[in-house]
Order: C-alpha cells, then structure tokens, then sequence
C-alpha cells in the first residue's frame, strides 16, 4: 500500500434532485450517489491567507485517482465526519501524466452547506 493510498478516506458524491412539491412548485433534494476514496488538506500557507482575505474559497485541495473525473460544482461528502465540499474547477491540469507511476488528480474545493 502507498503512502497516498494510506491518506484516503471514503467520500460519497452528492447528487442535487429537482423535485415537483405537489403544489405547484419544486423543491430541492440531495441525494447519496457514487463513492469514491479521496484526500482533502488544508492550504494554511501565507499566500492562501491572502487569497482569502480578498475573497477567495478554494483554501482546500481533494486529491483522487486520476479515474474519478468529478464535475465544476460537484458535491462530495466525507463520511468520517459528514464535512461537505464543493468542487471549484475542472481539474484539467492537475494531474500526474500519464508516464508517471503516480496515479493522482487534484481538484480546488471549498466547504458548502446543503440548502
């Protein structure tokens, strides 16, 4: 077992589900989907502090296997402690190449709250 593998946890994406309310309107629902192995760490370095004090989320960094191709927005959540994240990019340019024997794929992510 790697050392990368040995830092993922289980996460389980969150699907959002439109629904008619049965008065007319909808209503949002958010629903269990896909689970997938993943590590989130948290950018405490200086630059991010600033990033952050002019208005910037991304403060966190999820890393997968390069197979686990999440969306823009995207919600994912970590089932060791119910913490949620929403993803902010495509992670087009992320990831390990394909020669190299690391297998990973990073994507920009921020905490969210379902409505």
């Amino acid at each position: 077992m790697s050392l990368l593998d040995e830092a993922m946890e289980e996460f389980t994406i969150v699907d959002r589900r439109t629904v008619a309310d049965g008065y007319g309107g909808v209503v949002t629902q958010w629903v269990d989907g896909a689970t997938i192995n993943g590590a989130v760490t948290y950018d405490s370095s200086a630059e991010m502090k600033v990033a952050q004090a002019m208005g910037s989320t991304s403060a966190y960094t999820l890393t997968v296997r390069k197979n686990v191709n999440l969306d823009y927005h995207s919600v994912i959540r970590r089932n060791s402690d119910d913490k949620v994240f929403r993803v902010l990019a495509n992670s087009d340019e992320k990831k390990t190449p394909d020669s190299a024997k690391l297998n990973m794929l990073q994507y920009p992510v921020e905490e969210w709250k379902l409505d």
